[in-house]
Order: C-alpha cells, then structure tokens, then sequence
C-alpha cells in the first residue's frame, strides 16, 4: 500500500461557515481548531498546512458550562516588571467577545510557525453578519 504526503501547494482549501450561538467554548474551539490544521481530511500531514478558513458568527452569544464564566480569568504580560495583567471573562465578553473564541482555538494549535499560519484561516465576528459572502462558506452544524 501507497500512502502519499500533502505538498503545500496541492492543498485544496475549503471555507466553512459556523454559528456560535449557544455553543460550548472549548468544545467548538476543538472541531474549529481540527478544521484549520487539516484532521479532518484523509490527506493530513502533520508539517504541511491542509486545513480550511473557518468563519466564526455570533462570538457574542457564547457559552460556558458550570462556574467558569464568573470564575475564568485571561493573563498576559507585557514584559515590564510588574507588568502582568489579568482580565474577567465578563469583561473580555463585553469588550472583545471574538478574542475569546481565537484565543481558545490559538491554545488548541501547535505553538510554532505553522500554529502561526493556521489561526490567520479563522475569521470571527461579533454579529451574525460576516465579510466573507464573496468566497461563498459552507455552513456547518457543529
């Protein structure tokens, strides 16, 4: 038996359209995150980029199961002394509601430049309304 290994330029994209309304965090963070790094096509190659663009829509209607959504908080660090900074989940969804969602799905890819490559294919938005009409998204039901 043969088995054949994606070349970058080979790599058929796809765009797939997702609505986040009512949807688990890290649940729709997994199947999005599998979508952009290629898993779930048979053509997988772990150092080669075959996954699809995902529009995300409706970021603002985002769930979280059980105490999270009052207890999670997101830190970063400016690289000063002292200059770590933490923010709420409840504000994080009141100001930027769509950081929420790529960070989670940028946490689920590999930490190298391919990771970097891949989280550019996700596209997320506040509303149900996307810019993306043009290349004609697929819906899916995840």
């Amino acid at each position: 038996m043969k088995s054949t290994l994606a070349k970058k330029d080979s790599v058929e994209r796809k765009w797939y359209l997702v609505d986040a309304e009512n949807k688990i965090l890290g649940r729709l963070a997994v199947s999005v995150a599998e979508m952009l790094m290629g898993k779930t096509k048979p053509i997988y190659t772990p150092n080669v980029d075959t996954g699809d663009f995902v529009v995300v829509v409706n970021a603002d209607k985002i769930t979280m199961t059980g105490n999270k959504a009052q207890t999670k908080e997101y830190q970063r660090y400016t690289g000063y002394p002292g200059g770590q900074k933490t923010i709420s989940y409840a504000s994080m969804m009141a100001k930027k509601p769509e950081r929420v969602i790529e960070l989670a799905v940028k946490r689920m890819l590999p930490k190298n430049k391919l990771g970097n490559h891949m989280i550019k294919k996700l596209k997320v938005f506040r509303g149900p309304e996307h810019d993306h009409a043009a290349q004609q998204p697929e819906k899916i039901e995840i």
